[in-house]
């Protein structure tokens, strides 16, 4: 989608909301009371609202929950509605409550609202969806574009651009660089041979060209760009190479040169500030309730084996950066050097350790391990930034040094105190492979709501102690 329809989308968007938000909020205070003077605490009633309208915008432009609201059907725009509306409501109770403003506030205006925004969102969100899709569609502001390539690609590139490009673009044509072509055209699409494409486009309507030919040479597409460029079309080069689409390319500066930068990961830096402003919050907040939690563990540890409160191992970080990881001890001592009497009862498969009755654990360690509680340091290493709370598992130096290129994808993001494997089955999986999936499952679908789904469920796991051991 080109700039012009985007800010359209994405602003109209947020206003609609904000109307909805407004709408709802006076419905349901009108509901309520009956009129305006009998609503109680006026200031505090408009202070919520403006809470709402906070929390609206924050989460269109910061966690830009609306990024794929045309390729949403009506149950997925109902979903993600619903999941906007429940968010809504969770925080704002929750700043309600430290700001003590829940006994003032009326309960029914709430719940009224909740309903009726819900409803009132998803029915403006479906209609300005269908008013967008009128107006791009539309022969005036639809983007009519030819896609210049080579017969091998010819029926990736079609394929590929149809499902990619957003409604208000039309393929009108295909540039043919390989001489003459065996067919007129090209599911519907007529296909114009090489000798023809320039003087084709020249009487065509035409807004854009996309020219994907990584087998042609640099004169022929020199050629093109040109006669593009004093057309005064706009012209679209790919310089992704063959077999390189699981990466995204970016073009960029390095020093003084442009480049192209390969990626796999597809997210936006403001949603990772969003991750490390919420580890930031989550690593203060765990110190302290590793601060509660010490004395006490402390003193188990020390009366049931002797050697320090706390362990320490260095451990790979985000793309090989060495750190230390910190934990209450769970196992003797002498640990480490026994683990090379052991190996021939590992009960994981690949490069990891693991035995469920290792006897180097303590009897403390068992129950401190059982409940989690062994992990709690860690908070440390998340309000350094060495991990965060959710991430994939951090590997030793050992098992770092036997990755192959497939493993050593999943440091290349931070390691988390928790992950997708741990709440999947933790100490029930057998396989490092399976560890591996589950990292990299991560990384290709991370967002901040992933992060929030495994937050819970690691609550979950560690009050239940499902899989642990």
């Amino acid at each position: 989608m080109n700039r012009k329809n985007k800010v359209i989308e994405t602003y109209g968007l947020w206003f609609i909301d904000l109307i909805s938000i407004i709408i709802s909020f006076t419905v349901s205070t009108y509901i309520r009371f009956g009129n305006f003077k009998d609503m109680g605490d006026k200031e505090i009633h408009f202070q919520v609202c403006l809470v709402f309208i906070l929390f609206c915008t924050i989460y269109s432009f910061f966690m830009d929950w609306n990024r794929d609201f045309f390729r949403r059907n009506k149950w997925k725009e109902i979903r993600e509605v619903t999941k906007y509306s429940v968010l809504m409501l969770l925080v704002v109770e929750v700043v309600m409550f430290f700001l003590k403003w829940a006994e003032a506030f009326s309960r029914f205006v709430m719940i009224y609202f909740v309903i009726i925004n819900t409803l009132l969102t998803l029915a403006l969100h479906l209609g300005f969806k269908k008013v967008l899709r009128m107006n791009f569609a539309s022969d005036k502001s639809i983007i009519k574009v030819m896609v210049i390539t080579e017969k091998k690609l010819i029926v990736e590139t079609i394929q590929r651009l149809k499902m990619q490009l957003e409604l208000n673009y039309q393929i009108v044509a295909i540039g043919y660089l390989d001489g003459t072509p065996e067919t007129a055209d090209y599911e519907g699409i007529p296909i114009v041979p090489a000798d023809h494409i320039i003087e084709h486009a020249t009487v065509m309507a035409l807004d854009e060209v996309f020219i994907s030919a990584p087998g042609s040479s640099n004169t022929v597409v020199e050629k093109l760009l040109h006669s593009f460029g004093e057309m005064g079309v706009d012209c679209h080069y790919n310089l992704e190479l063959p077999g390189m689409s699981g990466e995204r390319g970016m073009v960029e500066s390095f020093g003084d040169y442009t480049v192209v930068t390969y990626t796999r990961f597809r997210s936006s830096y403001k949603r990772l500030l969003i991750k490390r402003y919420i580890d930031i919050l989550g690593g203060l907040v765990g110190l302290v309730i590793t601060g509660i939690f010490y004395p006490f563990v402390a003193i188990a540890i020390k009366l049931d084996s002797p050697g320090p409160v706390l362990f320490s191992q260095v451990r790979i970080g985000r793309n090989g950066r060495r750190f230390k990881i910190y934990k209450f001890r769970s196992m003797y001592i002498d640990a480490e050097e026994r683990k090379k009497e052991l190996e021939k009862q590992n009960e994981m498969q690949g490069l990891m350790f693991k035995m469920e009755n290792d006897p180097r654990i303590t009897k403390v360690g068992k129950f401190i391990r059982k409940t989690s509680i062994d992990e709690l340091p860690q908070f440390y290493n998340v309000l350094k930034g060495d991990m965060s709370l959710v991430g994939t598992r951090p590997p030793t130096e050992d098992e770092f040094e036997k990755y192959n290129q497939y493993y050593r994808r999943r440091i290349s993001m931070t390691p988390g105190l928790t992950g997708l494997w741990q709440v999947s089955g933790r100490s029930e999986i057998e396989n490092f492979d399976d560890v591996v999936k589950y990292d990299l499952k991560y990384i290709d679908d991370w967002s901040l709501t992933l992060d929030f789904k495994i937050l819970f469920q690691t609550i979950k796991v560690v009050f239940t102690g499902k899989g642990s051991k």
